[in-house]
């Protein structure tokens, strides 16, 4: 169905839930243009265009809302996830009911535009860090039940994905240490509970005098600290600071103009950007009849 380098852990039973309740909320209790106007009989072909440049994504995604809508429905894929479009192209092709494209066709353009919107979004900016060593990733400021489509398009556009969920992963940020009274307090409570090291656990930093509280109390239960708001030059006291006793998350602030800046910074592991799913622009795609 779909390219097995970035679909070999997607929980498909799930995308498939959330689609039909997509579906629900767009064909309600039918399509009353089409079944009107179009006998049920008629079979139609339709090009899946890509009008802008850019990184395909989504293409598995898009089957699957076809495949949903009706499983007679053919998808052949031009392109495979991932592919870079530099100008105007045909991805793939569908052939099938007319009733049935038309159905999944607002569905599965809106999914696969967000997809590569965010997927080229990423690209771009992995593609201007010029440091290996670090990975770019995402965060929750996703879209309310989208976000296994679009963690799923960052990692087709060369990223990573941060936790998926406040479930798999302990991110202590400002407010947790806020409410605890203060990084000293928090650190001495996690110390003694009782915390799954299964479990990955980042604490936020704000400024220098917290990381040092972490680097003197978080050493056997701290993964990683995160540099919240941090500037280029106290980054690199930071990772002095550190001499690589913890992972370092620069994070707040990052875009596709301040990327480059960390390129040359030793000592960074991850840089984390919103920015990726919840500033990103949608892709121009369309599905266009041929007969």
């Amino acid at each position: 169905m779909s390219d097995k380098r970035f679909y070999r852990n997607f929980d498909f039973k799930a995308a498939e839930k959330i689609i039909r309740l997509a579906l629900k909320e767009d064909v309600g209790k039918g399509d009353v243009t089409s079944e009107l106007l179009i006998p049920k009989s008629n079979k139609s072909v339709a090009n899946l265009m890509m009008k802008e440049p850019g990184v395909v994504a989504g293409i598995g995604i898009f089957k699957l809302v076809h495949k949903i809508v009706d499983p007679k429905t053919v998808v052949n894929t031009v392109c495979p996830e991932g592919q870079i479009i530099k100008k105007c192209a045909r991805i793939a092709q569908i052939k099938g009911s007319s009733r049935s494209l038309l159905k999944a066709e607002r569905l599965s353009l809106n999914i696969i535009q967000r997809m590569s919107g965010i997927a080229t979004a990423t690209y771009s900016m992995t593609s201007k860090l010029k440091n290996p060593d670090i990975k770019i990733v995402d965060t929750r400021k996703t879209t309310p039940n989208f976000r296994m489509f679009e963690k799923l398009a960052v990692k087709i556009g060369g990223g990573d994905n941060h936790r998926f969920g406040l479930y798999d992963m302990m991110l202590i940020k400002d407010n947790h240490i806020e409410a605890n009274g203060g990084i000293e307090n928090t650190l001495l409570k996690l110390k003694k509970s009782k915390v799954s090291r299964e479990l990955k656990v980042e604490i936020e930093v704000q400024n220098l005098d917290e990381l040092m509280t972490v680097l003197r109390l978080g050493k056997g239960i701290v993964d990683i600290v995160m540099l919240d708001n941090f500037s280029i030059e106290d980054i690199k006291k930071a990772v002095k600071l550190n001499n690589k006793m913890f992972k370092i998350e620069v994070s707040g602030g990052v875009n596709y103009r301040t990327i480059g800046n960390f390129s040359s910074i030793k000592g960074i592991n991850i840089i984390s950007v919103g920015a990726l799913t919840h500033s990103v622009r949608s892709l121009d795609l369309s599905l266009d009849f041929i007969s």
